[in-house]
């Protein structure tokens, strides 16, 4: 990492007047929670694939299974913002919006009044069959509700899941009208969130940074620790 790409870095967001970033799980593991492909993630070592796991099939007809990994490997409840949530947050309160693959509500912990969960939000829980909100406490007991018996799940999208539609055009709509957008903690290889970038103003400069390159030709890559990028920025 280089002190002239954090020079240039501070210059590109002190002129923009609407920015937008894209991040994904690496901004959460400064809070401790681990992503979810690298060695230490949580898909490591798991006995089927992930995709099965966390599908609508499994969550009902197998709904044991998905509640017990989501249970043991997805909750974090007393994970707290780090510096990057904290940065973020203030940067978008004055002039941009966040689109975040994470679905552990640190973003919004941290303040940030302009975040657009593409993936839903492990703590947006309710009954698939009487739709009635359930608290995380109610969940961590038990993932049938006792009201009427429906099973109970979070709401976040699943392997066979769509985006919600209304989440993908105010996606869109935020991307067409940024001209900086920062990629942070992603690496940027699962859709339809990497197809944001297709969306962005013509005009817009992009920077990624990420522990390693991302494959988005024509772009600026910041290559280190994105805490230390924004330990440096104001």
């Amino acid at each position: 990492m280089k002190q002239t790409d954090l020079t240039e870095l501070q210059k590109e967001i002190d002129n923009a007047k609407h920015i937008v970033f894209l991040t994904g799980a690496g901004v959460s593991t400064h809070s401790g929670i681990p992503d979810y492909r690298s060695k230490n993630g949580i898909y490591n070592g798991v006995q089927e694939s992930p995709e099965t796991i966390l599908s609508e099939n499994t969550l009902y007809e197998r709904p044991e299974i998905f509640y017990h990994f989501v249970m043991n490997n997805m909750y974090f409840p007393k994970a707290q913002p780090n510096l990057i949530h904290q940065k973020i947050a203030q940067i978008c309160n004055k002039k941009g919006d966040l689109i975040t693959q994470n679905i552990d509500r640190l973003d919004t912990k941290a303040g940030n009044k302009h975040v657009t969960e593409f993936h839903g939000n492990l703590y947006n829980i309710y009954c698939t069959k009487c739709h009635h909100s359930i608290s995380y406490e109610e969940y961590s007991q038990n993932y049938i509700h006792q009201n009427c018996g429906g099973i109970i799940r979070p709401g976040i999208v699943l392997y066979d899941e769509s985006i919600n539609p209304e989440t993908l055009t105010k996606s869109i709509e935020i991307m067409q009208k940024s001209d900086l957008v920062i990629i942070c903690g992603t690496s940027f290889v699962v859709y339809p969130f990497a197809q944001l970038l297709a969306y962005s103003n013509e005009k817009a400069k992009i920077i990624a940074i990420n522990k390693t390159e991302i494959p988005t030709p024509g772009i600026k890559q910041i290559i280190g620790d994105a805490i230390d990028v924004f330990k440096f920025l104001n």
